[in-house]
């Protein structure tokens, strides 16, 4: 009984935080799957860094060998959609504007070779 209240503790914090701090990216840890994804990794793994959202995480990505293959793929599916997004946001290059060589003088046709 005492667990079930730990974990629905643990779940109502996360939760609350995510509905709290969506606008703020560094505040925002997932869906509530992938919440429950992790849930069972975070009290094997990291109970002691439990109600520390951002400790939490970091001791996940400290331990990802040993996470259970959901909570793998949730912190993979992160990694990539960040990838992604730094991608989008790079600076593209500049287009080297075509630079026109300059052609030699063409004769006039009103003008004779003959002069």
């Amino acid at each position: 009984m005492r667990t079930q209240r730990i974990v629905l503790s643990f779940a109502i914090a996360v939760g609350t935080m995510a509905v709290i701090a969506p606008a703020s990216s560094q505040e925002y840890r997932g869906t509530w799957e992938q919440q429950m994804a992790c849930t069972p990794d975070v009290w094997r793994l990291c109970s002691d860094q439990v109600p520390d959202v951002g400790r939490i995480v970091a001791c996940l990505r400290q331990n990802t060998p040993q996470l259970s293959n959901n909570c793998r793929a949730v912190f993979e599916s992160q990694a990539n959609a960040q990838q992604q997004q730094q991608q989008q946001m790079a600076p593209r290059g500049r287009a080297v504007p075509h630079v026109q060589q300059p052609q030699p003088p063409q004769p006039r046709p009103d003008q004779d070779d003959d002069e």
